[in-house]
């Protein structure tokens, strides 16, 4: 199976297809190095590349992961059985290749605590490369705290600016945008506050995508679910998330976006997945737009602590993987449950 997308409008539906998600492989080398640390494995470039290559070489992880996002080292780099570059052997595969491309998160001037994501320079010469080199789409991360006096409109509508130039330079350069504003879980801030503030956040970033041309219909979103602060007393429950994530949302995405990728914001495994299919179940077919995932470390987590950086553990971590990209398959479906944990 090999990809035949030729518009932007089909890679970004491809990427959200029912039945599938994004695996989000892209942590950087500082990020990488601390996974590996809780294995006791050697931060190099070849064990990243071999961890990488397990994910990857997962017999029939195709038939749930849509695309990868990848590191600039990673999109580099090659299958270690062929030695075929990782866009082209993912695309061979059927799964779309995808790419890193923001700097990170910097202190905010003029703020208290806030922060802003750089990497615009030189963006427009870099995603001419990364397209040659066979990524279709990208991802930029925007950062956004809830304290008692956080988020700050400045600090909003300077990420959501950025946001958007970024989306407008990825299509500009046939890559579809994956749009990622992230309002982070950290603090004791109730659902009510993380409501507000996420749409807030998507308001402010849709009126500055469409403000700079961006095509809604050639772009993927990437937010957060509107979760209680992980270190409140008191949190939402299942339903309740479900519940309050698709109201926000309702209030503030587009339909003419293909669909909501998730971010997994450091949820643990199982919540992450019960949260996306509760919503899919509530909105059954009547669905404005597709709700998947884009998963980092709650796909990746038992895989990693299976493998433990040794060879003879390959086939147990790759089956540790499948099973947990197979059961948020299903929660884009609506068809999860927990006993098939």
């Amino acid at each position: 199976m090999s990809l035949n997308l030729n518009s932007l409008e089909a890679v970004a539906e491809a990427m959200v297809a029912p039945g599938k998600g994004i695996l989000a492989a892209d942590e950087s080398t500082g990020t990488i190095g601390n996974r590996l640390a809780q294995i006791d494995a050697e931060s190099t470039f070849e064990s990243r590349n071999a961890y990488r290559d397990l994910l990857f070489s997962a017999e029939g992880m195709e038939n749930y992961i849509s695309g990868v996002i990848m590191y600039d080292e990673t999109l580099r780099q090659s299958s270690l059985a062929e030695g075929t570059p990782y866009p082209e052997y993912l695309a061979a595969k059927g799964v779309i290749p995808g790419i890193k491309v923001d700097a990170g998160a910097h202190d905010l001037s003029g703020s208290e605590g806030e922060k802003i994501t750089s990497g615009l320079d030189g963006l427009d010469d870099r995603l001419t490369e990364y397209r040659q080199m066979g990524a279709r789409f990208a991802k930029w991360r925007a950062v956004i705290n809830i304290t008692e006096d956080n988020p700050s409109g400045y600090c909003i509508s300077t990420n959501a600016h950025a946001l958007a130039r970024y989306a407008a330079l990825c299509q500009a350069n046939d890559i579809v945008p994956i749009v990622e504003p992230e309002i982070l879980m950290d603090g004791t801030h109730d659902i009510d506050d993380s409501f507000v503030v996420t749409e807030e956040v998507l308001h402010t970033v849709f009126f500055e995508l469409y403000s700079q041309g961006v095509q809604y219909e050639q772009m993927v979103l990437k937010p957060n679910m509107v979760l209680t602060g992980y270190d409140a007393s008191d949190r939402a429950g299942v339903n309740e998330v479900a519940e309050a994530t698709l109201q926000c949302f309702f209030r503030t995405v587009p339909a003419a976006v293909p669909g909501i990728a998730f971010l997994s914001g450091g949820q643990s495994d199982e919540d992450a997945t019960a949260h996306l299919n509760r919503m899919n179940q509530i909105l059954g077919d009547n669905k404005p737009w597709n709700l998947s995932f884009s998963y980092g470390r709650a796909l990746q987590q038992p895989a990693l602590k299976a493998w433990g950086g040794k060879d003879e553990n390959v086939s147990a971590a790759q089956e540790a993987f499948l099973k947990r990209a197979k059961l948020n398959s299903l929660a884009t479906k609506g068809e999860y449950s927990e006993d098939m944990e």
